[in-house]
């Protein structure tokens, strides 16, 4: 441990909630402030089903990121109802509040939803809520001051970031901003640490983004994968078992693909990313199975730390 971090009153540790409607650009922002892959990213919406925290050192403080679900208007389904109120609890809990929106689109009703939601909770909280244009580099130039001027009418953000969460283009200084609003006190996460999640749960993570990526339209949000077991050897490997589930029957040769080439695909393009995540050696078995009702098992909201009863 450095000398700097001698004493509790030299370093500073808290929570920053990050929220945005689907595909701002949430995860992406998070992985580049934390300088490593936390959480999955894909070009579909709603990819993020559950709290990622990512955590990043900045000086003496200790930042954590939660990249919560992409909020939206007219949640009906009992999953998509629980990510929504997660991403609220996140944002209620938090020591500050980062709200990404897409400068490249214009201003949707999800986004105009949180706003409004945001304000209210202005009215009774004192936390910090600052603004991250995402999406720079390929919005209009001529939209965004107009954009950013709208969007500051409609909350009294304390900042505002200009930033291409791809490219990493302004967002250091974010980090620099936050050092200065988190609380005084110890670190929560060892030094090392770059996330909490378990590594059953990272593994299942990047299996569904590599689902998606691979199959874009032709597979539809409804998959999940879980892991069934996680086998340690000698050598220092391990052997993971994984199922993808599906909820029809006609979505099952999609996923496997023509003698099974699309999952042995698939679960390479997993292994590869999860050993250089892991630093080892891997072994990655993956099994389709159709589940219709696999979004009503309270045990898989468990896992992803959502609330079945929301």
């Amino acid at each position: 441990m450095s000398q700097e971090r001698d004493t509790q009153s030299e370093t500073s540790c808290g929570f920053v909630a990050v929220l945005g409607a689907p595909n701002a650009g949430k995860s992406t922002l998070v992985n580049d402030l934390v300088g490593t892959k936390v959480s999955i990213v894909s070009p579909k919406v709603q990819t993020t089903r559950t709290i990622v925290r990512g955590i990043a050192l900045q000086n003496q403080s200790q930042i954590v990121f939660v990249d919560t679900p992409g909020i939206f208007e007219g949640a009906k389904r009992r999953l998509e109802r629980a990510m929504v109120t997660v991403a609220w609890t996140g944002a209620d809990d938090a020591d500050a509040i980062l709200l990404v929106v897409d400068g490249a689109r214009s201003l949707e009703d999800n986004t105009k939803a949180i706003l409004t939601s945001l304000a209210k909770r202005q009215e009774t909280r004192k936390t910090p809520v600052m603004l991250v244009v995402n999406k720079v580099d390929v919005a209009k130039k001529e939209n965004l001051l107009e954009l950013t001027t709208w969007l500051n009418e409609a909350v009294d953000f304390t900042e505002t970031f200009m930033v291409s969460a791809l490219s990493g283009d302004g967002t250091d200084h974010i980090l620099d901003i936050l050092t200065d609003v988190m609380p005084k006190g110890p670190w929560l996460f060892p030094e090392d640490d770059v996330s909490d999640m378990p590594q059953r749960l990272l593994a299942a993570e990047i299996t569904r983004e590599k689902l998606f990526l691979s199959l874009r339209q032709e597979l539809p949000y409804d998959c999940m994968v879980d892991t069934d077991s996680w086998k340690e050897f000698q050598d220092g490997s391990a052997r993971i078992d994984q199922t993808v589930y599906v909820t029809r029957d006609s979505q099952k040769p999609i996923v496997l693909g023509k003698g099974g080439k699309g999952i042995k695909s698939v679960g390479e393009q997993a292994r590869k990313e999860l050993e250089e995540l892991l630093g080892r050696r891997l072994h990655l078995f993956l099994h389709v199975k159709v589940e219709p009702k696999w979004r009503e098992r309270r045990a898989h909201f468990s896992a992803w730390g959502l609330d079945f009863d929301a």
